[in-house]
Formats: C-alpha cells, structure tokens, sequence
C-alpha cells in the first residue's frame, strides 16, 4: 500500500524539468531505516513512464557490486554480465549505454558500495563531470545510513558541489494512520501515532482488522516479531558500539532528560555522554529540546535543554518495554497490564501534546490565529511548565496552552488554573517580566469540556480544541 508523499513525488517529477545547473540530475534522497524510501522511489519510477534502472548495493565485494549493477542496466540475470575491474570502467560502459536517452538509475544503499571500495565515490564523481552532467540521465542517490549520507554533502566528500536536488524523507503524517486504520476511532490512532509514529513499516506490521490492545500484545510484544528487535538493530546498522547507547536510550526513556541525570543512570561520564547523545541526534533519534520562550540569540548557550527520544518507537519501547528486556519478555502479559495501566498518560504527553503543536501550526499557516508563530514548542521554568507555547518576537505575542487526554471532560478548575496561575508564572520568565505582551489562551481535549470550562474559556478569549476538531484538520 503506497500512502500520501504527495509533497516527495512533485520533488521527483520536477527533476524531468529542471534546466539548472543542465537537463541532468544527480540527486540525493535519504532518512532512517523503515521510512520507505525505496517504495517511493519506485513508486515513483513505475509511474514515470521513464525507463529506469534500480540497483540496491549489497555487503559484498566492489567487483560483485558492479556486476550486478550493470546486470540490472542490461537487464539480464548477473551471470550473464560481464565484470568490470574497477568503477570507472563500468561508468564509462553504462555511459556508452544508455548514450543521450532520458534514464533514471537509483543507487540504494549507497554507503555499502562506498564501504566495499573506498575509491567508489570518487570514480562516480568523475563520471558525473565527464560523462553525465551533459546528458539526460537522472541520478537518483539514496542510503538508511544518515550520517553517512549526509557527509556526501560536505566539503570533505567526492561530490561536494554536484547534487543538483536533495530530500531527506521523514515519517508519514498524522493523517495517514486513516489509510491504514479506516475503521479505528481517532483516539485509536492518536494512540497508535504516540506507538509507532508515522513509520511505514511500523503501521504496516500492526493489523488494522484488530484492536490496538491486541496489536501491542500479540503484534508488538511477540517475542519473534520485528517489533522488539526492531532498536538493537537499527543500532547495530549504524554505530559499532551500541552498548554505551543502549544505555542513554534507556536512561532518557525512564525519565533522564539532564546530562547528569543521563549520566548518573547509564554510569558514562559526562563527556562521554556528551559524544554520544550528539550521535544520536544526527541519527534523529533524539533531540534537545528548549523552551519556546527562550529568545532567538539566548538558545545557542543554553542550558535549559532537555533530552527526549524523537523517535515514537523508541519512546514507547525504551519506556515500556526495555526494563523488562533482560527477564521479563517471556512474560508479555506483565508488559501488557504495565502498558494499559501507563498508556494513557504516555499517549497524552507524547503524541497528543505533538498533535496539538502541529495543529497551531497548521492554523498558523492557514491565517487563523491571531499572530504569525515564529517559535512553537512548549515552555518548563523552576516555576512553571505549559504543554504548547507559540511565540511572536517581533509582535510580543505568545500563545499558551494546556492539553488534558482524559476520559472526562476538562471542567472550569483546568482553564482557571491556565489563567490564574501557570500565565503569571509564564510571563515571569519572559524579558521585561512579560510587560506589554498579549496572551492568547487555548486549551485542548480529548472529550472536550464541560460547560463551565466553556464558559470560563470564553470569557478570557481564548479557544477550546477537542479531538474532533484536531482530527479534522490534521486528519485530511
């Protein structure tokens, strides 16, 4: 099933009418494991009505390599292509090929055909400049490894200066879970957008014709299903030592979110931990987060950020799953009441405060809210903490707002206590006191809110978001 990436296939097309730097194209699209980058790319080759070659580059030798890469531009079986003795050779032969015809060729996982014989990427940049960027080949680069990938755009790499187009593919949004769950209700989604996020593959191995308590027992915490090999080998496929991050992982996904609490709990030194968490935020696994209030030229020497896994796998894995990793698998039904127990709590300050984020900006750019956001976040001070903050510097507007993802309707104490209390400690922490700043306050919910709230609410101006609304727009 292919979903949504409208966004992804109008970049692909338009590289058959981009006249600079020339009618050829050599570009770059990569993201993390599970993305679905292949099926895009393929997708999106099938369609064209463009011959096009497809070649996924395997752990095996750089002459193993290139012949299977020119059985595929022949089109034959691998034992029926002949054997380049080095890259060059084997470009100067696909160029010879395919002459002037308008082809697409899709190198995947490139990392391991760079890995295989180190001079790979060199011989592909002379080709490009000798051979292809006069043509009407499209060149389309693509790899799971980000770090590696991402360094083919520095100054250090072969093709530094060649790329014509880039794309880092990310997950799938929110509204995709509606093409692969259509029967689900919208806080089943919500639920399985904070599990699995918008990662294909995840959504793919959850069977939509069952419940998603039945999906976290006999899907998920199947003890010879993907799901629970799932981090050790994303790990294993991108650092050598995946030990020492296993740790950090566990440690932010029990509730470490300092350098000294990371620290304390995985026993790493600090400038270790230090080198380690910034691998893990190139791999996007985990982010620092700050508080949208900081000010634009104070965030670079902070020291209020917080560590969080980016990943919603990782975060419901290393939260609920991992402390049980070493004795506990083979008892999935003690996993499973922790689960439901804990769930709710972990959905509402996960995906559903993301969600509500999503929809300020989304009603941001649609020009439906009073000011023009240019932070949006969330804000925590030794005094306050507020779940979604957008901020206008410019305009000195802030937009606060408090999410409850309870079975019960949000009553009049929750709205007062946003007003009365969490607003004045807020303005506290913004230059000047807050002084001469305009508030807008919003509250969202999963069961909406009692008419007392209501009225509480339009009394202060501000607006009531429940799931239905959230799901309309960010549903589409």
């Amino acid at each position: 099933m292919f979903v949504d990436r409208n966004e992804e296939l109008a970049f692909l097309e338009g590289l058959f009418t981009r006249q600079q730097p020339g009618t050829a194209q050599l570009a770059l699209v990569y993201g993390r494991r599970r993305v679905g980058k292949t099926e895009l790319l393929l997708h999106w080759a099938r369609n064209s009505g463009v011959t096009f070659t497809y070649w996924a580059a395997l752990r095996e030798t750089a002459d193993l390599q290139r012949k299977g890469l020119f059985a595929q531009i022949l089109g034959v079986g691998e034992d029926s292509a002949p054997i380049h003795r080095s890259w060059p050779a084997m470009w100067k032969a696909i160029a010879d090929l395919i002459q002037d015809k308008l082809h697409i060729l899709i190198l995947d996982e490139l990392p391991y055909a760079a890995d295989s014989d180190p001079a790979m990427l060199s011989a592909l940049q002379h080709a490009w400049d000798q051979l292809f960027q006069n043509s009407r080949m499209v060149i389309v680069l693509c790899g799971s490894h980000v770090r590696v990938m991402e360094t083919l755009l520095s100054r250090q790499s072969p093709l530094f200066g060649r790329m014509t187009a880039q794309w880092h593919l990310g997950p799938l949004p929110f509204s995709s879970l509606r093409e692969f769950y259509p029967a689900w209700k919208p806080e089943e989604r919500v639920a399985a957008y904070a599990i699995a996020g918008g990662i294909p593959a995840y959504l793919r191995w959850m069977d939509a014709s069952r419940s998603l308590t039945e999906n976290i027992r006999d899907v998920i915490l199947n003890p010879g299903g993907m799901f629970l090999a799932e981090p050790a080998f994303l790990l294993y496929d991108e650092v050598r030592e995946p030990k020492h991050y296993l740790a950090i992982l566990k440690a932010v996904g029990a509730g470490c979110h300092t350098l000294t609490e990371i620290s304390d709990w995985s026993f790493i030194p600090r400038t270790s931990v230090n080198v380690y968490l910034n691998t893990l935020q190139e791999l996007r696994l985990i982010e620092r987060q700050l508080p949208a209030t900081l000010r634009p030229g104070e965030r670079a020497r902070s020291r209020a950020g917080r560590y969080h896994l980016s990943d919603p796998y990782f975060r419901f894995y290393f939260h609920f799953i991992a402390p049980f990793q070493e004795d506990k698998l083979d008892e999935p039904d003690e996993i499973l009441q922790r689960i439901q127990a804990n769930l709710r709590a972990f959905v509402g300050a996960t995906a559903f405060e993301d969600l509500a984020r999503q929809w300020v900006i989304q009603q941001g750019k649609a020009g439906r809210l009073p000011f023009v956001p240019q932070a949006i976040g969330s804000h925590w001070s030794s005094r306050v903490q507020v779940d979604v903050v957008s901020v206008n510097w410019n305009s000195r507007d802030i937009l606060l707002g408090e999410c409850k993802w309870g079975v019960e309707k949000v009553d009049r104490q929750v709205i007062r206590d946003l007003l009365e209390t969490k607003t004045p400690l807020v303005l506290r922490d913004l230059p000047e006191m807050g002084e001469g700043w305009k508030i807008h306050h919003f509250a969202f919910a999963r069961q909406g809110f009692t008419p007392a709230a209501k009225e509480e609410m339009k009394a202060a101006g501000g607006m009531l978001v429940d799931l239905s609304m959230m799901d309309e727009l960010l549903g589409k």
